[in-house]
């Protein structure tokens, strides 16, 4: 069953292009990746699909079957700031909505006991049980735990998740989502993942996340000078696919330009008598060497070899550090030298101090006790989540070079702002545009070359992924991969952390920080199938001798064993009751007072089941 069909669609500003004449059928059932750079017409693509724009030229047809419900994830969704979060979420016509929104604003007011007991009695008639359990179990899902919080004191991360919540409450037809793991950490990523997943779930998206489209795309759609492509398959399929296609254009580059060579030195040798046609095959030549130098747009990529700013023996130490705000403790007695040209990952839940922890690396936010010690040598490049104000009047370039006009690169040679730019898709046209004309994206990508201009030799990026495509990520990762000094990322793209990153600071809450050896995919794996290899506390630097038991050893006491054991048991419980009360949730004959009863018993259970699980991580790093 085709869901949308589009024909001959154009869409421009201004004198800019963004794409002409394209057309697109998505048929139910589909997943489809959206790929293009930002600035080139991801979001309108995505804005006409959805309706919220139009098309260009007499031609152009936009058909979306009768009766299809959209649901639409913004980059900057828009709600009601004096909306409270239960109300962002749930469609104010729907009677069922209305009904479960008193009864959690009785919940949340149990001394109003009238208000309550008409709230379940509404709930009973209506037989909104299940519904109300399904929209707590999303919510809660999505960290939005507060349900009367004002969306205008949310922040823009949490409106976001907000907004995706509010779709997948609504259940449309067709999903399109404009970057949906942005502000999301991995558990909910997974967690969407698989949802995502269902058969019966048609989906257009643009994500930067490629294990995301690995794992639930169907095709690839690429969006490159103004027209697409499309490719059947996962995204590694997209990239055997696509190196295969620019594999032929390379030869066919080559082979039209060893004739167009051949055709030159004829007009040059031709006699004057012949100008009017010689004339005419030089045009021809030039407009054919043209189209053909399209084709090589890959073929002579640079690679860059930076110069290393020397960096001493002391990188930065970190003394028995600790750190908390009020009572939440962020660090914990922490210790631990980074080494040379060392690449750390740090994971860790929302709100668990990862930001804090990278300002301590720096000097800019002191410890409450303890000591934090950066050699003489070492120069900062930090990446930050809120980025930088850039001047709106400035030109590309011009922001660029306000840094520096050059990087050193090995050998004595030097690689300009301007080439650097190039580097990072920003062609030389777009180097003279001004910044306020960028989109969110290209800001993003100008701000990180403004951190790398600096040349750093010990670069920090706080979730550098968010809002750049996936073509500038795989620049970026190119780039990183020979990058000399020390590189400290959090991020929650997978992908991202396992190409770069040698091994990980977990941050386990309550001040705890584990040394994990292995990639970001191993770790959850391991943490998934509750087989996770044993993790150091980071006191150390790889690399160097650390006193540390040796991780053979069997250091677990016979009470400890037996305790191990008696969790798994416990653990295996909770888990049945808490399906058990799910599916109870859904029964058609739940009363008011027995659902008072297993909401409040759902809550004990998940506590208790993380509490279990945590000591179950402790008592497993000593076996």
């Amino acid at each position: 069953m085709n869901f949308l069909t589009l024909e001959n669609v154009t869409k421009s500003y201004g004198e800019k292009v963004l794409f002409r004449n394209i057309s697109l059928h998505i048929d139910k059932g589909q997943k489809i990746g959206l790929i293009a750079k930002n600035g080139t017409g991801k979001t309108t693509l995505m804005r006409v699909i959805a309706g919220r724009e139009g098309s260009e030229g007499e031609n152009a047809k936009i058909i979306l079957r009768k009766g299809i419900r959209i649901g639409w994830l913004d980059q900057e969704p828009e709600f009601s700031p004096e909306m409270d979060v239960l109300g962002a979420v749930l469609d104010p016509g729907n009677p069922l909505v209305q009904v479960v929104q008193r009864y959690e604003h009785a919940l949340a007011h149990p001394e109003n006991t009238a208000d309550l007991q008409d709230a379940i009695g509404e709930m009973d008639q209506l037989n909104a049980w299940s519904f109300e359990a399904k929209v707590k179990e999303t919510l809660f899902r999505f960290r939005m735990e507060n349900f009367e919080q004002k969306v205008k004191n949310l922040s823009g991360g949490q409106q976001k998740r907000l907004a995706l919540v509010k779709i997948l409450l609504e259940e449309p037809d067709f999903l399109i989502l404009d970057e949906p793991t942005n502000h999301l950490d991995v558990e909910m990523i997974e967690w969407l993942e698989e949802y995502l997943q269902q058969p019966g779930i048609t989906l257009f998206m643009v994500t930067h996340d490629r294990y995301f489209l690995e794992n639930v795309c169907d095709s690839i759609i690429e969006l490159e000078g103004g027209q697409l492509r499309r490719y059947s398959g996962s995204y590694s399929d997209y990239l055997e696919k696509k190196a295969m296609r620019e594999e032929v254009e390379s030869t066919t580059y080559e082979r039209q330009n060893k004739l167009l060579k051949n055709e030159l030195d004829w007009v040059r040798r031709s006699p004057q008598a012949r100008t009017t046609k010689a004339k005419a095959r030089v045009d021809a030549y030039f407009d054919r060497k043209e189209t053909n130098d399209a084709l090589k747009k890959k073929t002579d990529e640079m690679t860059i070899a930076i110069k290393e700013n020397w960096m001493g023996s002391k990188v930065v130490e970190l003394h028995n550090i600790s750190k908390a705000f009020d009572d939440k403790k962020i660090l914990d007695n922490f210790s631990y030298k980074f080494k040379r040209r060392e690449r750390v990952g740090i994971v860790g839940p929302n709100g668990s101090g990862k930001s804090t922890f990278l300002q301590m690396i720096t000097g800019l936010l002191p410890p409450d006790t303890g000591k934090v010690v950066i050699g003489d040598t070492i120069q900062f490049g930090h990446y930050r989540q809120e980025g930088i104000q850039l001047k709106q009047d400035k030109r590309v370039i011009d922001a660029v070079r306000d840094i520096a006009d050059y990087i050193p690169l090995e050998k004595g040679k030097e690689l300009s702002a301007a080439q650097l730019l190039e580097r990072f898709l920003f062609s030389r046209p777009q180097q003279q545009v001004y910044v306020s004309q960028l989109s969110g994206g290209e800001r993003r990508r100008l701000y990180l070359l403004t951190v790398l201009m600096k040349n750093p030799n010990f670069l920090i990026l706080d979730e550098p992924t968010n809002d750049l495509d996936v073509l500038t990520l795989q620049v970026l990762e190119d780039f990183l991969e020979d990058y000399p000094g020390c590189l400290v990322v959090v991020t929650h793209d997978r992908y991202f952390m396992d190409r770069l990153v040698d091994h990980l600071f977990v941050f386990e809450g309550n001040g705890k920080i584990k040394d994990f050896n292995g990639t970001y995919a191993e770790y959850r794996a391991g943490k998934r199938s509750g087989n996770l290899p044993a993790a150091t506390t980071a006191t150390g630097s790889i690399g160097e001798s650390v006193q540390r038991p040796p991780a053979t050893a069997n250091r677990m006491s016979s009470a400890e064993r037996n305790e191990i054991k008696k969790l798994e048991k416990d653990m295996a419980t909770l888990e049945r009751r808490k399906k058990e009360i799910l599916e109870r949730f859904n029964a058609a004959d739940l009363g008011a007072a027995e659902a008072g009863k297993l909401s409040t018993e759902l809550g004990k259970v998940q506590n208790d089941l993380d509490e279990k699980e945590m000591r179950w991580l402790e008592l497993s790093e000593l076996s």
